[in-house]
């Protein structure tokens, strides 16, 4: 089954590879970079619609399906519970879902290997000179989907329990933003000269505040209380609505229970929203900020128009979410925007860190004046 399964994650990871191999870019690693961003995207996309379609025990064992590499060999498994229990977590549907994410990670997993394997190879032919193709930054990725994919299990094992589930979102995330910063690295010649000290620490800051958001993000969807507050601006028409923090933040926990092993109560997911939504402002402020500086700078007002769209689409998505009872494309869309933004902040906070570094360099290779 193993080997079954390796196949299949080489088998998805030959078309990005092929359209790298049949690319007519003359720089191959830089583009197998960014097409492994761009997966990664799609990976943690479909990994929100898994999660939001209940998805997650649509095979209830790890890494096959009953002990199958796909849920076709598995159907008569898959049709007796399904049978058994129509409205239960398993049904052909979900596994089918579920599989195809793990097939999407495994690919993910490939694509590092080959980043690994072509950064090691430029690397001893440059005679190690060349930072780019440093192989240490690769291998850190590869551990780290390691790990991402160790949660994946546990995330199965544990029966969704969400501070396994956000923890997941949350190394997801952290993958994609790693990937980026890999593949900006590669567009190192092409970043210029940037004089913006005062924004460094706005920016860093935005990746912060958002990374935070996300994780609250996760812990609403994974604690299904996406719904715990049906009206907005307000929260059961309140602004300060009745919430237990408590029951709500406990971290270790099963799904949908407390501590103690009691049904979760109602001002418990209240309180998860409320806090999510909150902080949102927070959000809005410090990235909003931050674009409104970048753009003006010359060489970072693209990034910053971006994040400013991004940000606008993500406030929309997030208040019809609530107001349109939870629909599920736009409950994924949301999901992408905020992977979107953590790519845009990487890619900002990229340009102001090697563009400070360039101007540096620039002015010290400048003649003293007699």
């Amino acid at each position: 089954m193993l080997i079954q399964l390796a196949l299949k994650g080489l088998l998805v990871a030959l078309l990005p590879l092929s359209f790298v191999w049949a690319s007519k870019d003359a720089d191959k690693y830089r583009k197998l970079a960014w097409v492994t961003v761009f997966l990664t995207f799609d990976l943690v996309m479909f990994g929100a619609f898994t999660r939001l379609t209940d998805s997650g025990l649509g095979c209830p064992d790890w890494p096959g399906c009953y002990g199958e590499a796909n849920p076709l060999q598995a159907h008569a498994q898959i049709s007796a519970a399904e049978a058994a229990m129509p409205t239960g977590p398993v049904t052909v549907a979900k596994a089918w879902i579920e599989m195809i994410h793990r097939y999407m990670a495994m690919a993910v997993g490939v694509l590092i290997i080959a980043l690994l394997a072509v950064a090691w190879r430029k690397w001893r032919q440059s005679g190690r000179s060349d930072a780019r193709f440093a192989p240490g930054f690769p291998l850190l990725l590869l551990g780290f989907v390691c790990l991402q994919g160790a949660f994946g299990a546990w995330t199965v094992t544990l029966k969704l329990q969400p501070v396994v589930v956000t923890m997941h979102l949350l190394l997801g995330i952290s993958l994609l933003a790693l990937l980026t910063w890999l593949a900006s690295r590669q567009e190192v010649a092409a970043v210029p000269v940037i004089s913006a000290p005062g924004l460094c620490l706005p920016a860093a800051l935005s990746l912060l505040v958002l990374f935070m958001q996300i994780g609250l993000g996760g812990w609403v969807s994974t604690n299904y209380a996406t719904l715990a507050c049906a009206d907005f601006p307000l929260c059961h028409g309140q602004l300060l609505p009745d919430m237990d923090f408590s029951n709500g933040f406990h971290l270790w926990r099963e799904l949908g229970m407390t501590a103690t092993g009691e049904y979760l109560p109602v001002n418990a997911l209240t309180a998860i929203h409320w806090v999510h939504r909150s902080f949102a402002v927070v959000v809005l402020a410090v990235v909003g900020y931050t674009a409104h500086r970048a753009l003006r700078e010359p060489g970072l007002q693209r990034v910053a128009r971006g994040l400013l769209i991004v940000l606008g689409v993500q406030l929309l998505t997030g208040a019809s979410t609530v107001f349109l009872s939870w629909p599920l494309a736009l409950a994924v869309l949301h999901n992408g925007g905020a992977a979107l933004m953590a790519i845009l902040l990487v890619v900002l906070n990229f340009r102001l860190k090697t563009g400070s570094a360039s101007r540096a360099s620039h002015l010290s290779a400048r003649p003293t004046p007699v």
